[in-house]
């Protein structure tokens, strides 16, 4: 018996719930962080149209391989922007030439590339300590917390309506509740005529190459803790809950993909792809589909509309740069409160760990910048000293 075709196989397993699934993958993901993508490319100095170009990236970036890979493996693979990645490079790499972010970027993803198809993921992961990682990525998030609740003196109204709108969803709608916070800001800001939508225009994004410029701080400010966040912070449980689902994805081979992906895409603002966690959960439960053999559309469908995010890239970056700056605080801290929390609580879980992670913390919370390097590398540095001479390695 020949094998079913694949246009009337992806018809057979289509659902009107992996259509819905797909959208609220893509909602979520989108109104809970892309604030803080646009924070990412303001502290590097892009102009409008690279802010555009930088959605257009990630857009492509998540369509191709959410589609790619769930068709290939008939799995539903989900990818995402690394938001922690993106929360590095507005405290880490904040003040470094476009270019030398660049070059950065590629380093980053030339290093995903190797660590997925090489296979040796696992084995890195468990050589570097989860405790430094999430002692870094806690540093990089404590800003935003504290950005998110010092908006409060400028806009008191606003902030403490988003603020009491995402404690309320917590308790009830848990996994609507930093949209449901975005749509009460939005509403407030449109309502007190802080909203400036004269210039927003429906608009198709239009790619801009930066030619990249490598420097110490483009490897140490950007890439490596690009790198590390991505992995440890993005990538881990993004393994979790595809294991967790029951659902035998090659984690090598999609990992090297989404690297491959990030490679390509980087010139044009694609600073970090990798593996979803919380989003892809909503491709891999029984809404999406009740046979779990068919939730691979809804991951299908999260592509498809990750790629018109893509290409009305300029409109996105244009309503976020209507937003009052209060609002993109609040909504970006908010979004990362569950984030920071995990963070912290994985930092010190281990105690035989805890200090070395807790000097990680504070150095990188502290915004220290050496020889033009920022300060998540200088974090990881002082915690692997710490590391070492509180736990010395044993003698042969």
């Amino acid at each position: 018996m020949s094998a079913t075709p694949l246009s009337q196989r992806l018809w057979r397993d289509q659902s009107v719930s992996a259509i819905a699934a797909g959208f609220v993958t893509v909602l979520v993901g989108f109104a809970s962080s892309a604030a803080i993508v646009f924070q990412a490319a303001q502290a590097l100095g892009a102009t409008p149209s690279q802010t555009a170009s930088w959605m257009w990236a990630l857009g492509l970036g998540m369509g191709a391989t959410c589609i790619g890979l769930s068709l290939r493996w008939k799995m539903p693979v989900v990818t995402a922007w690394s938001t922690p990645g993106a929360a590095v490079l507005v405290t880490s790499a904040a003040g470094v030439p476009m270019e030398e972010a660049i070059a950065g970027f590629l380093l980053s993803a030339l290093l995903i590339v190797i660590a997925g198809f090489s296979g040796v993921f696992e084995r890195m992961l468990g050589r570097f300590p989860l405790s430094l990682a999430s002692g870094m990525l806690a540093g990089v998030l404590l800003r935003f917390g504290i950005d998110a609740f010092a908006a409060i003196q400028a806009q008191p109204l606003l902030v403490l309506a988003m603020l009491g709108t995402w404690l309320a969803a917590r308790r009830f709608w848990p996994r609507y509740a930093v949209i449901l916070t975005l749509l009460v800001g939005t509403a407030i800001a449109a309502a007190t005529a802080q909203l400036d939508l004269g210039q927003l225009r429906l608009e198709l994004a239009r790619p801009e190459w930066t030619t990249p410029r490598m420097s110490l701080a483009a490897v140490l400010g950007v890439a490596l803790p690009l790198f590390v966040v991505t992995m440890a912070s993005q990538n881990v449980p993004g393994v979790a809950v595809i294991r967790a689902s029951g659902y035998p994805v090659p984690v090598s081979p999609a990992i090297g993909w989404t690297g491959a992906a990030n490679l390509v895409l980087a010139p044009f603002g694609g600073f970090a792809l990798n593996l979803a966690a919380i989003t892809a959960a909503i491709c891999m439960g029984p809404e999406a589909h009740p046979d779990p053999a068919k939730r691979y559309m809804a991951a299908v469908w999260a592509g498809i509309f990750y790629l018109l995010v893509g290409l009305f890239g300029a409109t996105v970056a244009g309503l976020f740069a209507a937003f009052p700056q209060a609002l993109v605080l609040a909504i970006a801290g908010i979004a990362l409160i569950g984030t920071l929390g995990s963070s912290l609580a994985t930092a010190r879980q281990d105690a035989h760990e805890r200090d070395a992670a807790l000097v990680t913390f504070l150095v990188t919370a502290s915004g220290l910048s050496l020889l033009d390097v920022g300060a998540a590398f200088w974090g990881l540095v002082a915690g692997v000293i710490v590391r070492l001479v509180l736990r010395p390695p044993r003698a042969a």
